[in-house]
């Protein structure tokens, strides 16, 4: 056996005992964390050893990590932590894991050293009070190898159990054959692309078509890269539920596969669900003392996982299975399951957000991961969400109406340095060059206050001013990193709940270009395919998401033809705003007339509700014949899935959506489900003090800002909507675009080179 376990993944594995306990424990920000462990390397003597590589092995187990630093006049290995407050209030269960850590880098220290003794360390470093808190230990290294010795033998059946599984998957992955006997056109050139990115350890980014089954062609290839060697894992990550569950029925029909051969695929894949829908007590908080589910979770939880990795699946409702037959929480059974999968299908923040679970795993364990982006122009706004915050004075005003005694003179602080920003603005909007310094000092000591408050006193603020202190530590932490590639800005607003008079303001820090925040992201994995029917201009994407200058391009050539698609342009209406009134009759007597033609079913895209519903009441004024639907704004599913069902039925006519909304992507209606589509709008971004910004935050990165900022962002969402009518090989179909501005060469050049423009 050749087992490689990093040092704090075994101990977490043989030494955690007891509750699951997430009641908010004020813990440093990574950068606080990271600036700790500076300090306390920078007040040791000279010749202290920093980060010190170290490896060892039992019985084909090999152990490998980096212990935090070694003093070697003072003989002393340290393992540094940081944390805020009261370190009596660390619970018993971390202080044993943090022990577990320090005694075998203190054997594989001496092993390496031939050290017949050391002293073994647990620095606790106060990232507020700046104070170190030293416990030591002296042993012998005898005393030292035969910890060593301990937790290896309670991790050697694991071990050996996951050598034998890898072995068996790896080489049921190399006997397996691709499902549907012969590729799809378009689909082996995606596969072939896909496989090779693995194997040369560069991104990928790939536009394909609906219809070539880009799932399975990017799955497949990935996974006979695992059966080669060269990744350990694959992460299928999408950015809405429906692209989770296509990833989980491609792997459902490799299963199918092996087992008509009479083979078995023994491939775990979990599924990764988001925390508010695992959770089976929403009522209790995270800890032993309130949830059942939280009590002993760590006792049971090597039960609990054996039995959910008995079987190959791993989807929502087998871990819950699981979980609840071992009395553990599901959703924190998955996060175990991490480790320990083969595939990982869930949501883009698991690797990509500042706190991101996998990513985390990634770097620990030194995975070689395969990451698989699906749908890839999502990423864009979803990672500047990631990288945004922003703060409420109205909200800040009631956290601090209930806020404890201790706060406030952190919280008057704040005020005070909030309103004189606030006094000296003269626009309802501003844009500043950065956070203004006094002003993030001032949240930066609310913040300390608030963790040593939390640390003495953990039910001493309610849940409303938690929030805000939450959505406080998101800002620093982002205003700490500030750069080009975001802005800040405040808006002036009113505050209804304040006196009469009195004006508020909302402080933002907002990311317009993630790319320095994805880079680590790319570096840590061993291939990062980026895929998605719209990634036209690529360059947008790969300058805005950051991917690495080797990131190789591929664009498919789809099955489908010409013929199959009508695609008119209205090029006698414009739907810009100052047009729209005049915009309504001519596209609701389009509609009206391609209906009238060729009877059917159709949807009807616009740029917002209110020029959708002011087109919905002109058809029906106008032509009360013709049967009309529409989406509403905060349409739950049960909502969404009624306006779909009327597409599948007998029925025919117009369902009217907006642009960019739930319905203009990751919807499959085939045949004549759906026959056409009307556009009446360019999808462009609404012009406004922020987006304007933005472009200029763009155009002084890249000199292209309004193509940036409006053209590429829209036309996007404009071929995800038409995509909706071409899904197979047998569909027909027409598309209307809807606006003059279709005729313009820089808008033509944006549109799927297989369309035909009449």
């Amino acid at each position: 056996m050749t087992y490689v376990v990093a040092v704090r993944a075994m101990c977490e594995f043989t030494a955690r005992r007891g509750d699951l306990d997430l009641r908010f424990t004020p813990a440093p920000t990574s950068l606080e964390g990271m600036a700790g462990h500076v300090t306390v390397a920078g007040r040791r003597a000279s010749g202290y050893e920093a980060e010190v590589t170290l490896t060892g092995t039992h019985r084909g187990l090999t152990v490998r990590g980096r212990a935090d630093g070694y003093d070697p006049v003072s003989n002393r290995l340290e393992e540094i932590k940081t944390h805020r407050g009261a370190l009596e209030r660390m619970p018993a269960n971390h202080r044993t894991l943090h022990w577990a850590q320090a005694l075998v880098y203190g054997h594989l220290l001496c092993q390496a050293r031939g050290l017949a003794g050391l002293t073994v360390a647990l620095v606790y470093f106060d990232v507020g009070s700046q104070k170190e808190t030293l416990l030591t230990e002296t042993h012998t290294a005898r005393e030292l190898e035969i910890f060593f010795v301990e937790q290896c033998e309670r991790f050697l059946d694991w071990a050996v159990q996951e050598e034998a599984h890898r072995a068996a998957r790896n080489a049921a992955l190399s006997a397996l054959q691709f499902p549907h006997g012969r590729f799809r056109s378009g689909q082996r050139e995606l596969a072939v692309s896909v496989y090779r990115a693995a194997r040369d350890g560069k991104p990928l980014m790939a536009q394909a078509p609906t219809g070539i089954g880009k799932t399975l062609a990017t799955i497949f290839p990935l996974l006979k890269a695992c059966a080669s060697d060269q990744i350990d894992r694959v992460f299928f990550l999408t950015a809405k539920t429906p692209g989770r569950a296509l990833a989980l029925d491609a792997i459902e029909t490799l299963h199918r596969s092996a087992e008509a051969t009479s083979a078995r695929l023994p491939l775990r894949t979990l599924e990764l669900v988001a925390r508010d829908k695992a959770c089976e007590h929403p009522d209790k908080a995270c800890n032993g003392e309130s949830c059942p589910l939280a009590r002993g979770f760590y006792d049971r939880l090597d039960a609990a996982r054996s039995a959910a990795l008995a079987g190959p699946r791993l989807d929502r409702a087998s871990v819950r299975e699981a979980a609840l037959r071992h009395d553990v929480c599901p959703y924190y059974l998955a996060q175990e399951l991490a480790r320990w999968s083969d595939v990982v299908v869930g949501d883009y923040n698991y690797y990509y957000d500042s706190s991101a679970m996998l990513y985390a795993l990634t770097q620990i364990n030194q995975w070689r991961v395969g990451v698989l982006v699906d749908e890839a122009h999502n990423l864009l706004e979803r990672a500047r969400r990631m990288y945004s915050a922003s703060l409420d004075q109205a909200a800040f005003r009631l956290a601090r109406k209930t806020a404890p005694a201790t706060l406030k003179k952190p919280l008057e602080r704040l005020q005070r340095e909030w309103n004189a920003v606030k006094r000296a603005q003269t626009d309802a909007y501003q844009v500043y060059p950065d956070v203004p310094g006094k002003l993030l000092s001032a949240a930066q000591n609310l913040i300390g206050a608030v963790t040593d408050q939390l640390a003495e006193a953990p039910l001493s603020i309610d849940e409303a001013s938690l929030r805000f202190f939450f959505d406080a530590m998101h800002f620093v932490a982002l205003a700490e990193q500030f750069g080009e590639h975001s802005i800040f800005d405040i808006t002036l607003t009113t505050d209804r709940y304040a006196p009469r008079g009195k004006s508020s303001s909302t402080l933002c820090v907002r990311n317009v270009i993630p790319a320095p925040f994805l880079a680590g992201r790319y570096a840590a994995a061993r291939t990062t395919v980026m895929f998605s029917g719209t990634l036209n201009p690529h360059h947008f994407y790969r300058d805005t998401l950051g991917l690495p200058e080797q990131t190789n391009w591929l664009e498919v050539v789809g099955p489908f033809r010409a013929e199959q698609l009508q695609v008119r342009v209205a090029g006698n209406v414009s739907t810009r705003w100052r047009d729209r009134e005049r915009s309504l009759v001519p596209i609701v007597d389009l509609i009206a007339t391609q209906y009238a033609a060729q009877p059917g079913n159709y949807l009807g895209f616009l740029s917002s509700f209110e020029y959708l519903q002011q087109v919905m009441g002109l058809m029906r004024s106008r032509h009360p014949e013709l049967p009309v639907w529409a989406q509403e704004q905060g349409m739950d599913e049960a909502a969404r899935d009624a306006f779909l069902a009327r597409f599948r039925t007998t029925n025919q006519g117009v369902g009217f959506a907006v642009l960019g909304g739930a319905f203009s992507e990751g919807i499959d209606l085939v045949g004549q489900q759906l026959i056409g589509a009307f556009i009446a709008t360019l999808g462009l971004p609404q012009m406004n003090d922020v987006n304007e910004q933005m472009r200029r935050t763009m155009d002084a990165k890249f000199g292209n800002g309004y193509d940036y900022m409006y053209l590429y962002p829209g036309l996007q969402k404009v071929v995800q909507a038409a995509g909706r009518v071409i899904r197979t090989e047998q569909d027909q179909g027409v598309v209307h675009l809807i606006d003059d501005r279709y005729r313009r060469p820089e808008v033509r050049r944006l549109l799927p080179r297989w369309w035909q423009v009449q």
